[in-house]
């Protein structure tokens, strides 16, 4: 009618999208650019490793706290306030002089990360209170994920190509921008409740564990025994701290009624190896493709368009079978289809075989990740305890961060930086991390396999919004 004010729920709901949209596209944009970043700055593996993982590790850990701490100050404080820092942070980014600069930049970009992805959740549900209004648009913030995850490699391939490893940051710089203006009205507000304490010890040993147990896998990598032999320890210390700190905390960091749960170990290592995968593999396929074989940064984004396709057009045929059938069935194809995906790209790689092999198994590892992910999202839900379902999902999320760290961290170790652009030989280290890989998704295929079956009473509306 004439004189009334536009609904400002879609131009915010656009807003949470859209941040979600930055942080995860974070997770996969500078995958093409690590020659162009290595030249630069100078650096070995390691310190590529450390540029991933920098972000990987302090996004994990945090968000075993960050929803608390979402129900605490607001949501939308919360949110608005990880944009802002993200939108900061990536420009920092951009003018890092150093390759350890930017490693601890990154770190705060994850941080900022794991500030956006809770408190996002909370304010879609804050928006639409009616369950069939949320489905929707909960199914819409879902989506952006395998868009995300489709655009990282093209996105990053473009801009280094455009205007080097820079570019990657500075285009978080408008995002963010944006982000606030559409997430700025009083329609975005979700106000502060009472919420349990947020463990400050636990979770800083939480992070200073994973970030320890990393920087030990990525020193045996390099074959720094003496570096490997301390992180390691003080690895394990951190650890056993953290599990006597939750063992006398009242409000622990991990949630016991979710991992107590029948059959949610399966599922939660189902999701680490599913990050683990991932992720090694945008690690470790650009510097094969850039330095042994190459490619420009343009054309490795163009490679991994096998793999990154399915990733924005199959959840949605994800969530209807899992609809019909239960999660369970679409996890397992999803898990095998990893597992022959990696096998494939590492015979590919191993035997110097055309690209077409290689995209075969970019191909079958980027339909297991899209069968995989939502029907593990909403598993991990059906099995939570009533009353746990927030807590079931940031701790499958953090887990999914963890694999992520160590597919880094491991397959990396595989693989060298050095001057072989063009040579197109085989890399055998490559291979090998890519095989390594497969039997890692393979052993999580066998494990959900003999475990307790997931129950059917999916929530439809989240993942098949057609549905009725």
């Amino acid at each position: 009618m004439p004189g009334m004010s536009p609904d400002p729920k879609p131009y915010a709901l656009a807003g949470i999208a859209l941040g979600y949209f930055m942080v995860l596209l974070d997770m996969t944009v500078l995958s093409v650019a690590e020659p162009d970043l290595a030249h630069a700055l100078g650096g070995s593996v390691a310190g590529l490793q450390w540029a991933v993982t920098g972000y990987t590790v302090a996004f994990g850990a945090l968000l075993l706290s960050a929803g608390a701490a979402a129900d605490r100050f607001g949501a939308h404080r919360l949110f608005r306030g990880g944009v802002a820092v993200f939108g900061a942070g990536s420009l920092l980014c951009a003018a890092a002089q150093g390759l350890w600069t930017l490693v601890v930049l990154r770190a705060v970009l994850g941080a900022a990360a794991a500030a956006c992805v809770p408190s996002s959740m909370a304010l879609i549900t804050r928006l639409y209170p009616d369950p069939a209004r949320r489905g929707r648009a909960v199914a819409v913030w879902a989506a952006v994920s395998g868009a995300a995850l489709a655009a990282g490699p093209i996105v990053g391939g473009l801009l280094v190509g455009l205007a080097g490893w820079r570019a990657v940051f500075l285009v978080n710089v408008p995002i963010a921008a944006l982000t606030l203006a559409l997430v700025s009205g009083n329609a975005v507000r979700c106000p502060a409740a009472p919420a349990r304490r947020i463990d400050r010890t636990g979770q800083a040993l939480a992070c200073a564990a994973l970030a320890l147990g990393t920087d030990a896998l990525i020193a045996s990598g390099g074959r720094h025994w003496a570096h490997t032999a301390w992180s390691c320890g003080a690895a394990i210390a951190a650890g056993g701290l953290f599990a006597l700190r939750e063992a006398r905390s009242t409000s622990p960091v991990l949630s016991g009624a979710v991992l107590r749960a029948p059959g949610m170990g399966a599922m939660l290592l189902a999701g680490a190896a599913v990050g683990f995968t991932l992720t090694g593999v945008l690690f470790v396929l650009p510097l094969l493709l850039q330095q042994h074989l190459g490619y420009s940064a343009v054309g490795t984004g163009l490679a991994f368009l096998p793999m990154t396709l399915p990733t924005a057009f199959n959840p949605l045929l994800t969530g209807r079978i899992v609809a019909r059938v239960g999660p369970r069935g679409p996890v397992l194809a999803g898990l095998c289809l990893l597992t022959a995906g990696a096998a494939a790209m590492g015979a590919a790689v191993w035997t110097g075989a055309p690209y077409a092999l290689l995209a075969a198994g970019l191909a079958a590892a980027g339909f297991g990740v899209s069968f995989a992910l939502p029907a593990l999202t909403t598993a991990v839900i059906a099995l939570a305890p009533d009353g746990a379902a927030g807590a079931a999902g940031g701790l499958f999320n953090a887990l999914r961060q963890l694999g992520a760290t160590m597919g880094v961290a491991v397959l990396g170790a595989f693989v060298t930086v050095g001057p072989h652009r063009g040579t197109g030989r085989a890399d055998h280290g490559v291979a090998g991390a890519l095989l390594v890989a497969a039997a890692v998704c393979a052993a999580a295929a066998a494990i959900a396999a003999a475990g307790r079956r997931t129950p059917r009473d999916a929530a439809a509306p989240v993942l098949a919004p057609a549905r009725r």
